[in-house]
């Protein structure tokens, strides 16, 4: 499984003294564009100037733990399928120390001059998973 690591930044800390639920996409975000480029080769902004749009259509999020200063987080990202054909599903965790904090499904396509499409890279990937 794809994952990356990082460090909670102390300014995404609330009044609480925990990362306010505002900034855990942000983690998903980073991996999953990091995912995109390192796992499938595909380069969202190189992408974008050539007339692709990736682009996160719905999500869910389930927070488990709050995550605090000085946390070590692991973000995982992964491909599932989706039930429409030009859709794909990216399920997320962040964990720390192997605990699951926060887990989250995020629905995505691309549009290639307006018209909802799934990149080739995408669809290989999706082709080596288990039924």
């Amino acid at each position: 499984m794809f994952s990356k690591h990082y460090e909670v930044d102390e300014n995404h800390i609330d009044f609480q003294g925990v990362v306010d639920g505002l900034y855990y996409p942000f983690y998903m975000e980073w991996t999953r564009h990091a995912y995109m480029r390192e796992a499938l080769g595909i380069d969202i902004e190189a992408e974008f100037a050539q007339g692709n749009m990736y682009m996160v259509l719905e999500y869910s999020l389930r927070f488990r733990k709050s995550l605090q200063k000085g946390d070590q987080v692991e973000v995982t990202c992964e491909l599932a399928r989706n039930e429409k054909r030009n859709r794909v599903n990216f399920v997320q965790q962040i964990k720390v120390e192997g605990v699951v904090f926060a887990e989250a499904t995020f629905v995505a396509t691309c549009l290639t001059n307006g018209r909802p499409s799934m990149p080739d890279a995408v669809k290989n990937a999706l082709a080596q998973l288990p039924e």
